[in-house]
């Protein structure tokens, strides 16, 4: 494995630019004190000014798509899913380049062209990922639900789940649906994917790690927000512990969580909206524990996340590029 190269920042390239996932990994390696962007790879934008697709960019960077590829030291690939196996067998890429994959393509342990993937959520699998080449980085539900209940796991207290969640639009991606649209998507809710939701094997895969005998059912019931980013995941199950010890079970599980923080206060989106964090909080209601988790599914549920990763596997500041400011209003 070739290590960091002799210039001072780690060298990034971007494979799909164009999309929500693309744009955001692209504000957030503009503007990292240890990462230089090297190239924006879109063949449907080749030649176009980055700020041809992304408004926001205009006056921040002279960069521009391309399509061909460039020597660097990590690849995000902010692919559709399924393209990202499709684009690592038909492209020769060095070997010392580090992947960061955003899709669900190796979240399940899958390997490609001799290259094997280390689950990239950091409060479960940090030190692999310091020593890793390849990153699947984690789904945006599954990442607030299993951060929900990873101490729980740890602890070997999980039995069958029942979790809600609701996403921001953004998490649809951006090509165009009927449940995308403005006209639709305002002013309305609605459930899809009822408890077969592509995300839970992932979750189980981590939960299981933790707690080898957990069997038990995961009950999720996704649902679309009528806002643009944000993901609110509200699970609950029987525990026998109080309120005062699983809150301490959960501030000690996350003590040293650079993002991950536990609220003994009410939480709200807005909290966590342009930021790369995820909140806590808990609740008992006789022997339910109501687990409340909440990110922005654009930063933490997926480009911040793979930043985080990258900081931690060039042995980087872990916050690196991520300090970044709530909306608040």
């Amino acid at each position: 494995m070739k290590e960091q190269t002799q210039h001072n920042k780690v060298k990034a390239g971007i494979i799909g630019g164009a999309g929500y996932t693309g744009g955001e990994t692209i504000r957030l390696l503009l503007n990292h004190p240890n990462a230089e962007l090297s190239f924006v790879h879109s063949r449907s934008n080749a030649g176009n000014p980055l700020y041809a697709v992304h408004a926001d960019l205009l006056g921040e960077t002279e960069l521009t798509f391309t399509g061909e590829m460039q020597e660097v030291d990590v690849l995000f690939l902010c692919l559709g899913h399924g393209e990202s196996k499709k684009f690592l067998e038909a492209t020769p890429i060095a070997a010392y380049t580090r992947i960061i994959d955003l899709s669900q393509d190796f979240r399940l342990g899958e390997s490609v062209a001799g290259r094997e993937f280390v689950y990239g959520l950091p409060e479960a699998n940090r030190e692999a990922i310091q020593q890793a080449n390849n990153i699947a980085n984690p789904g945006c539900f599954a990442t607030a639900i299993q951060l929900g209940l990873l101490p729980l796991a740890k602890a070997g207290l999980l039995n069958e789940v029942h979790t809600t969640g609701i996403t921001g639009s953004t998490g649809a991606g951006q090509s165009l649906q009927a449940t995308s649209h403005f006209t639709w998507r305002a002013n309305n809710v609605s459930t899809y994917k009822v408890l077969t939701h592509q995300h839970l094997k992932e979750i189980r895969r981590t939960l299981q790690a933790m707690q080898p005998a957990f069997g038990g059912e995961i009950n999720f019931v996704p649902v679309r927000g009528d806002y643009p980013r944000g993901i609110w995941i509200t699970s609950y199950l029987s525990c026998d512990l109080s309120l005062e010890d699983a809150i301490k079970l959960y501030k000690d599980f996350y003590a040293d969580a650079a993002f991950t923080h536990v609220s003994e206060k009410q939480i709200d989106l807005k909290q966590v909206v342009n930021t790369n964090k995820v909140l806590i909080q808990l609740e008992k209601t006789g022997n339910k524990l109501v687990i409340h988790s909440i990110e922005d599914n654009l930063l933490k549920g997926a480009s911040g996340q793979a930043v985080q990763n990258m900081n931690l596997m060039f042995g980087l500041e872990e916050t690196a590029g991520l300090k970044l400011k709530s909306i608040v209003f």
